[in-house]
């Protein structure tokens, strides 16, 4: 039996499959090397009731996950993942390639993760090519739901948003200057904190302040990680992702704006990728 798992900063997506068809569906957190030990994996798993029925009997599991982008973090995630299923055979690798098997198969195009975090690369049909992004939240993330997190408290902090949008988040949030720095600088997963706040634009997102703020975190989305691929305007470019999904208009209204090709958005890429590797079977 075969697991295909789509791990996010905030969740994961698990299908399971006999190699011809999907058995089970399941859903744990996200675990992200930069964040996760391998024990923290291996006791989060442990805890999972549903996931328990098949430990011993999954024999190969396949891990896409965000911070999967090194031989040293895929091994902190792959020695987690050991230690439960046992008798499995386990491969970890890069959310990019999930992304890019999901949104181009077998084809040429940029694929593109905005969701939590962001990222994007060039796919040739086989392999993936990337360029030097994937900074996290605290230096990069553009146009992610933790960008659009940090956009919001500054503004908030700075009160440089409308006062009908100021007063909507603090009463929303009830959150002050030390509530925020302790969530970013003293708690755990300040990433999924901050994207968490990125709720608020869809609830607002007819508000002229709050429309801008999206379009504008899609151009530096689009400026920094598809502009500088070669051919970028003859390539289909793909979007998986939250965010992608809820701010399908803006997206496009940025994308058109850069006169690039939209090809496939797509919330969640698990079921499609999947899809890819039973057709491989």
């Amino acid at each position: 039996m075969l697991f295909i798992v789509d791990g996010g900063s905030t969740k994961a997506d698990w299908l399971l499959s006999d190699r011809k068809k999907v058995t089970g569906r399941f859903s744990t957190i996200g675990f992200n090397p930069y964040f996760h030990s391998s024990e923290f994996i291996y006791k989060t798993l442990s805890a999972d009731t549903e996931l328990g029925a098949f430990a011993d009997v999954v024999d190969e599991v396949r891990y896409f996950g965000a911070g999967c982008s090194s031989p040293e973090k895929n091994k902190i995630v792959e020695k987690g993942l050991k230690q439960y299923f046992t008798k499995a055979k386990i491969i970890v690798d890069h959310d990019l390639l999930a992304c890019a098997y999901a949104t181009c198969g077998d084809e040429a195009g940029i694929a593109c993760i905005i969701g939590t975090g962001s990222n994007s690369c060039y796919f040739d049909g086989e392999k993936v090519h990337e360029h030097n992004y994937g900074l996290g939240y605290i230096l990069g993330d553009e146009g992610s739901g933790s960008y659009y997190g940090k956009k919001l408290v500054t503004s908030f902090l700075y009160k440089r948003m409308p006062q009908n949008i100021y007063d909507a988040f603090r009463e929303n949030y009830q959150l002050d200057k030390s509530s925020i720095v302790r969530h970013v600088y003293n708690e755990p997963n300040a990433n999924v904190w901050l994207a968490s706040l990125s709720r608020f634009l869809s609830d607002y997102s007819n508000d002229p302040w709050i429309h801008e703020l999206i379009i504008q975190g899609m151009y530096d989305f689009m400026d920094l990680y598809v502009v500088h691929y070669e051919n970028y305007k003859e390539l289909p470019v793909h979007f998986v992702g939250s965010l992608a999904h809820v701010f399908e208009s803006e997206l496009r209204e940025a994308a058109a704006g850069r006169n690039l090709k939209v090809g496939k958005i797509i919330k969640q890429p698990i079921e499609e990728l999947m899809n890819y590797f039973l057709k491989k079977q």
